[in-house]
């Protein structure tokens, strides 16, 4: 929650379906009971990432099951705090998620949904397609939040065992 109140606008970004001040509170505690009611199952997984100098929270990065196509397997997300963007962080931890996914199973496909303004969202996307070879896709795909029908950009990544 202190994340949250610390730049509320960029975690919206990431959370869309977060609602302002009170309701946002009880919004991220529905979601930490609802993550640890999956943690036994294979359909969502997430994790918090901290420092690795004071052990301080930096942010949140998930395969969650919000998909746009039935092939897909998980999409991707994530949010770093304000201070630790630019840094690589966002990256390296996809780095070693797909690199977690791609020993379990024999392959999935990942989504990545950005929305077209978002400049740095989207050299993410492009920078994770290029190491993971994955690809945008042409058009926007309507994604639904608080009852708005909004475009995004969607991104497909396909792992494979030993890739």
């Amino acid at each position: 929650m202190e994340a949250y109140l610390e730049d509320p606008d960029a975690a919206k970004a990431a959370l869309p379906w977060l609602k302002e001040g009170d309701q946002a509170r009880r919004q991220i505690a529905d979601l930490m009971i609802d993550l640890e009611m999956h943690k036994e199952q294979d359909t969502i997984h997430f994790w918090a990432i901290h420092s690795l100098d004071d052990n301080s929270f930096v942010g949140l990065i998930g395969l969650g099951d919000e998909l746009q196509l039935a092939a897909s397997a998980y999409n991707l997300g994530y949010w770093v705090k304000k201070n630790w963007r630019r840094q690589g962080i966002a990256r390296s931890c996809v780095d070693a998620i797909f690199s977690w996914q791609s020993n379990r199973t024999e392959q999935s496909l990942i989504e990545i949904t950005v929305h077209p303004h978002n400049e740095a969202g989207l050299s993410a996307c492009k920078s994770i397609c290029e190491k993971w070879k994955g690809l945008a896709i042409e058009g926007f795909v309507p994604i639904e939040i608080g009852n708005r029908t909004i475009p995004h950009v969607l991104h497909l990544v396909q792992l494979n065992r030993g890739d």
